[in-house]
């Protein structure tokens, strides 16, 4: 009689009792594959072969000082195999576990990681549209921080830009009345400013159902509207934020979207979606001038794999957001005891151009007068705002092994 395989879940849990390290959801996609060629003894090395996809500390002895391979100049930490295949041995794609943790977070086919969120829609829109027409509401010729406007992005990028709808309110019909055959159709988030009162825009749904290249610039980053990183489900603040996994799955070719902000990790910009053209912009020359060198995607395989693990502890920006308010005044309420501050009511910002209008309840400190050069001069410097004549320390931005530290600066004034 024939043994019957193991369960996926328990091969898993059973390669994570050996000591591997790769997060639950790596483990059982080792586990499947093992089980689907027919060898569970397998699965052991099919993990350690996906191991080897990230990013980790090793010892350069091949006498280049500058190795591009090993991540050119090492960080304080080592060399890194940004670009070295530890299984072959030889020259590796740059970072193939970010891209592996990229789809399984999203559900795209592929993923490249550039320099920030700007990039990636440039290199997006310069691989996929040169020399096409782009297709684009005019409520979504934006402009965000540092003067990136998405009109002279299209002019460097080589294409045509074409405007539709209005400010306020653009339809499907809008789209097709000018779309070519060689037409390409870009979709920006209004990632920094809100429109209300009577606008409406089209569902990506239906602009994927023109059968036209459908680039999706989200900007903010936000992985999966699920949030399965949260215990608790995504906050009520979040309410429309687009996604990159819900977004692929309404048809976009592909997406981009910042690697710090919503995502919470390094300044970081990725393209995720269909391979053939992520692998278009993988070739473009422009690919190379704005590429990410080994601490960044480090940082950013450490967020990644954070998420696949749900460990928001690890994620600073997550944690910060999702911090009880009972929890931040109690904090609030030992630091003015050893301070002589008041405890006051506070308005966090997401900010960076993330979630544009939403704050959320917070509680903190305040002094009377402008303190803020003292708290600079502290070591580490803290920095704080002077509200109604009184300096203001928001507790939800303040990492609580530091609330001692903020204590006896505010004391010492």
């Amino acid at each position: 009689m024939t043994e019957r395989p193991p369960s996926v879940d328990r091969l898993a849990r059973q390669l994570a009792a050996e000591g591997s390290p790769l997060p639950h959801a790596l483990l059982v996609d080792a586990a499947r594959a093992a089980i689907a060629a027919g060898d569970v003894g397998s699965a052991a090395a099919v993990a350690r072969r996906t191991e080897r996809l990230f990013l980790r500390r090793v010892v350069n002895a091949t006498g280049v000082l500058l190795h591009t391979n090993l991540g050119r100049a090492p960080a304080s930490g080592g060399a890194m195999n940004v670009e070295l295949d530890l299984t072959s041995g030889t020259r590796g794609g740059r970072a193939p576990g970010v891209a592996l943790l990229v789809r399984l977070l999203t559900g795209a086919e592929d993923a490249i990681v550039v320099n920030n969120g700007a990039a990636a829609a440039l290199l997006a829109l310069t691989a996929v549209a040169a020399g096409r027409e782009v297709v684009i509401s005019r409520g979504e010729l934006v402009e965000i921080g540092g003067g990136f406007r998405i009109p002279d992005i299209l002019e460097q990028s080589g294409a045509r830009l074409v405007e539709v709808g209005t400010t306020n309110i653009t339809r499907v019909g809008d789209y097709q009345r000018v779309l070519g055959p060689d037409g390409v159709v870009l979709v920006v988030h209004q990632s920094n400013f809100a429109q209300t009162g009577f606008v409406g825009r089209p569902r990506l749904a239906e602009l994927a159902a023109l059968g036209a290249p459908l680039v999706v610039d989200l900007g903010s980053g936000l992985l999966d509207a699920a949030t399965p990183w949260l215990p608790g489900g995504p906050p009520a603040w979040l309410h429309d934020e687009p996604a990159a996994r819900q977004a692929l799955a309404d048809g976009a070719t592909v997406v981009t979207f910042s690697g710090d902000k919503l995502l919470g990790g390094p300044q970081a910009g990725i393209i995720a979606g269909r391979a053939d053209v992520v692998e278009q912009c993988r070739r473009h020359p422009l690919a190379r001038a704005l590429r990410p060198g080994g601490l960044v995607l480090g940082a950013l395989e450490r967020a990644l794999l954070a998420h696949v693990a749900g460990d928001v502890e690890a994620l600073p920006f997550w944690r910060m957001a999702t911090a009880a308010e009972a929890d931040l005044r109690r904090r609030a309420e030992v630091v003015a005891a050893e301070s002589r501050a008041d405890v006051v009511d506070c308005e966090s910002a997401i900010g960076g151009g993330s979630v544009p209008g939403v704050t959320l309840p917070s509680a903190g400190v305040a002094v009377v007068g402008d303190a803020l050069a003292l708290l600079r001069d502290a070591d580490p410097p803290i920095v704080a705002r002077v509200v109604g004549g009184r300096t203001v320390c928001d507790l939800r931005t303040v990492d609580p092994a530091d609330d001692n530290h903020l204590a006896a600066v505010l004391k010492s004034r």
